[in-house]
């Protein structure tokens, strides 16, 4: 219950918070309208309201305060708002309708689970050779720490135009931008935890006879369980993230990235932070959905997480 509380409160203060934000960042817009309705605003001309402080216009148009929070196309939509929005395209519309979020979702969620999977096979197989390889080690690991640190804003594109070259199109070329942002956390947590094993441990192994294969199967690839799945939640978000980013460039017209488009284009920041929230939600449960299996898993092997 205390844990309860404790998140009950934070996010009573985040949406008070963000009630409070939305009056300056949309008082102007609410003036506007006023002064278009026949109302007496201070100042009355755009051109002063536009380069006034959003405070002291707030201060000077008091009556206008309630109606921050219900503009149709707001610069910071309010809670509601965007609950409201919400509900309308998951709840109140069909599945299969280009409307709904939940269909947006699922468009997005197949490029991040393949990607994921690619992302995450390339991560274990480059770890492993990384951790019995010193020629991998010095040369594989610097090349993929270098390879995140270019913006993947930048990379998509070019990712896309190679591809569409070749006549690949469609989920692949999302998948490989979401391989590529996770690929990288696995290999790092992957190999830390498969030289997690202390030297002792490995020299027990051997006393015993164990051969290299049993070496890694006894006892490295136990030990570097609680290592993947930490990386692996990781890699998930990062997939989706990489999914979303690789239907900016492609004009895509389903998927979370399509919606986030859309609403840039046609103004509506309403549209684009419940496309937000869902794709937060939906990365969510995908990390609950890993913390289930991790739990289940190393139980089972007897492994602390």
């Amino acid at each position: 219950m205390k844990t309860v509380f404790s998140v009950l409160t934070v996010v009573a203060g985040i949406v008070v918070i963000w009630y409070l934000a939305c009056v300056p960042m949309n008082i102007k817009g609410v003036l506007d309208q006023a002064q278009r309705a026949g109302e007496k605003v201070v100042p009355d001309t755009a051109n002063a309201r536009r380069d006034a402080a959003a405070l002291g216009l707030v201060a000077k148009n008091t009556f206008a305060i309630n109606r921050v929070w219900s503009v149709d196309r707001p610069r910071l939509p309010a809670p509601h708002q965007v609950v409201t929005e919400l509900w309308q395209t998951t709840v109140m519309k069909k599945v299969t309708s280009k409307r709904s979020l939940i269909y947006h979702a699922h468009v997005t969620l197949s490029a991040t689970l393949l990607g994921f999977a690619l992302g995450t096979g390339l991560g274990i197989l480059l770890s492993v050779g990384i951790v019995h390889s010193r020629v991998m080690d010095m040369s594989v690991m610097p090349w993929a720490i270098v390879s995140q640190t270019i913006p993947i804003i930048a990379l998509a594109p070019m990712i896309i135009v190679v591809l569409y070259s070749i006549g690949v199109q469609g989920l692949l070329p999302k998948a490989i931008i979401a391989a590529y942002l996770s690929f990288f956390p696995v290999v790092v947590g992957m190999v830390k935890g498969l030289r997690s094993p202390d030297q002792m441990q490995l020299d027990l192994m051997r006393t015993y006879g164990a051969s290299g294969g049993q070496l890694f199967w006894k006892l490295r690839l136990p030990s570097s369980m609680p290592y993947l799945f930490a990386s692996l939640k990781i890699g998930i978000a990062a997939s989706l993230v990489g999914a979303i980013v690789g239907e900016l460039p492609t004009g895509a017209v389903a998927g979370l990235g399509a919606r986030l488009l859309a609403g840039s284009y046609y103004g509506q920041t309403v549209q684009i932070w419940s496309a937000l929230f869902a794709a937060a939600i939906l990365a969510g449960l995908l990390v609950a959905l890993l913390g289930l299996v991790e739990r289940t898993l190393l139980g089972r092997m007897g492994v602390k997480s």
